[in-house]
């Protein structure tokens, strides 16, 4: 769709991810009448990080009291199961296990249990035979059972959501890829001050809000705004297990997480079509949309190794990439891991399945941004990092969005 027939947006939204698109609905719902178009470079929505994620609601229990992923997953997690339940998209809540493999994971599994009772989420601590009445092919020293975590089909979440803001009055253009961002003398008499030129050509808006994920900073610095980090891409890796092999695992079941990294380990989920995907693995990829192993993009790579940021993350993380690349160059190795929880799992079990890339924001220091990230001043939103539990948590994500846009959009009417 076009843009509005005066040409003027009160908030362009760059990227039809999920936070993209729940931004969208949410700013129809808080101000019915606001002028939202949506900037999508793909054919349709959901077509990275959002449609190549594992598919959990989850709970909330990994994330510090007081952080940003703590406060969006907890209100997000049953929002999201509502919003399923709502719009007939296929979900359950499963559960999870949370299983400790080796004894000096165990005090990190107890902290799981105290952080779990902080945020008021329902923890079963179980002993090996426990463990075995939720996952009868699982093995472990011990578990935790979390209640509320569940599964979606996030693909239809997003869709569902883009079509309620249309509904609403929004519009997507798809197969839009914004070229240039530009800010104009003044706002002219209706108020529209920035210029977005894209590949379906140009449009006006007072307010622009950057939900591009894997290139939310290089849109950020087309708005003339330095982030104060790189997106540097991550492949994850998945295998699923073959459809005479899916009765191994009946939900959820993941490892004890590693604190000084955060991604979450290899772990087991079936998804709501009935099948069992294992991964992901986080490798070093090539291109910012590098799903293939070969895919190489000789820009991402020239922004990735001339940021010192990049040099420092292989320093402090030399040895845990190593082992990920092994595991990704060695389906033995990957399967190896996997059956630390899973003992009864063979190679000729896994069968390749699509990977994702994640969107890590990266300080120059080298620090791996690992809480959501804002950004931008004046009329400008940037959404700088949502990683997961970003799905999980979109439909607080995109109002706390909405919020700040219509913020932005009231203070530029009364200057």
């Amino acid at each position: 769709m076009g843009p509005y027939a005066d040409d003027v947006n009160d908030v362009v939204v760059i990227g039809a991810g999920i936070v993209g698109l729940s931004t969208a609905y949410a700013l129809t719902r808080a101000a019915p009448g606001t002028r939202v178009t949506v900037l999508e470079k793909e054919p349709g929505p959901a077509r990275h990080q959002t449609g190549r994620n594992s598919g959990v609601i989850h709970s909330g229990i990994y994330y510090p009291p007081g952080s940003l992923k703590a406060r969006y997953a907890l209100q997000g997690s049953a929002e999201m199961a509502k919003f399923c339940a709502e719009h007939d998209i296929a979900h359950e809540i499963t559960g999870k296990l949370i299983v400790a493999t080796e004894r000096d994971e165990l005090p990190r599994l107890h902290a799981l249990v105290q952080r779990g009772r902080e945020h008021g989420i329902s923890v079963r601590e179980l002993g090996p035979a426990q463990i075995q009445e939720y996952e009868p092919q699982a093995a472990g020293l011990a578990a935790i059972h979390v209640g509320s975590t569940g599964i979606c089909d996030y693909g239809a979440v997003a869709a569902t959501m883009a079509r309620l803001a249309i509904d609403a009055g929004a519009r997507i253009q798809y197969g839009a890829e914004v070229r240039s961002i530009t800010r104009t003398r003044g706002s002219g008499p209706d108020g529209a001050g920035i210029v977005v030129e894209s590949t379906t050509g140009e449009i006006r808006t007072k307010t622009l809000v950057n939900c591009a994920g894997l290139h939310c900073d290089r849109v950020a610095r087309l708005a003339g705004d330095e982030p104060g980090m790189r997106i540097v891409p991550f492949r994850g890796e998945y295998y699923e297990l073959k459809p005479s092999r899916t009765d191994l695992v009946r939900g959820l079941v993941y490892p004890v997480p590693d604190p000084a990294f955060p991604f979450l380990g290899v772990h087991l989920t079936r998804d709501v079509h009935g099948g069992v995907h294992l991964g992901p693995n986080a490798v070093p990829a090539m291109a910012r949309e590098g799903y293939h192993r070969r895919t190489f993009r000789a820009r991402d790579m020239a922004e990735v190794a001339g940021y010192p940021g990049t040099w420092r993350i292989a320093r402090r993380h030399w040895r845990y990439e190593i082992g990920e690349i092994h595991r990704s160059l060695s389906k033995r190795a990957f399967t190896a891991a996997a059956q630390r929880l899973l003992p009864a799992l063979r190679p000729s079990d896994l069968i390749a399945a699509p990977a994702g890339v994640r969107a890590q924001a990266v300080l120059r220091d080298g620090t791996l941004v690992d809480d959501f990230l804002f950004g931008g001043s004046g009329p400008f939103v940037h959404v700088l990092n949502a990683p997961s539990p970003a799905a999980t948590a979109s439909l607080p994500i995109g109002r706390e969005v909405a919020r700040r846009a219509l913020s932005a959009l009231a203070t530029l009417q009364t200057a």
